[in-house]
């Protein structure tokens, strides 16, 4: 069976091993940092894949990424995450409502009130009431 050694220098295992012993990386990160130093000793693929969990895929994935831009694999990529609905503009003008007088027969607002007159003003053209409760929430 072909190996697929990794060699790391003296310097990289010392980051590698001073970051595993921190206790401060995220999860991910720690695993990648404990494939790198298996893979450094000696260990194959198959090996690290079985000993940290990982599939053999992304432990082959590592090793490329590895070998194209060194320790920064170990870092998480930007993801695009779920887009912002309402932009600051409309979130000010939701929290500037929350903070003006209450409309008559009412002691305070509520958010079914908030989100109901946020939509009559054309302040949104729609929002729920826990979206109102979120965006407060933020700004307190």
């Amino acid at each position: 069976m072909r190996k697929n050694h990794l060699k790391l220098n003296d310097e990289e295992i010392s980051s590698l091993t001073q970051l595993t012993t921190s206790g401060e990386l995220k999860a991910r990160q720690f695993k990648r940092a404990m494939a790198l130093l298996l893979l450094d000793q000696g260990k194959t693929l198959s090996d690290v894949s079985e000993t940290l969990s990982y599939s053999y895929p992304r432990v082959l994935d590592l090793k490329k990424n590895y070998l194209a831009l060194g320790l920064q694999c170990l870092k998480e990529k930007a993801r695009s995450g779920r887009p912002t609905v309402f932009d600051g503009a409309e979130r000010a003008k939701i929290t500037a409502l929350a903070c003006s007088e209450t409309p008559s027969g009412h002691a305070r607002w509520s958010l079914r009130l908030l989100a109901d007159k946020a939509i009559e003003l054309d302040l949104v053209e729609s929002i729920s009431y826990s979206k109102v409760r979120a965006i407060l929430k933020k700004t307190s």
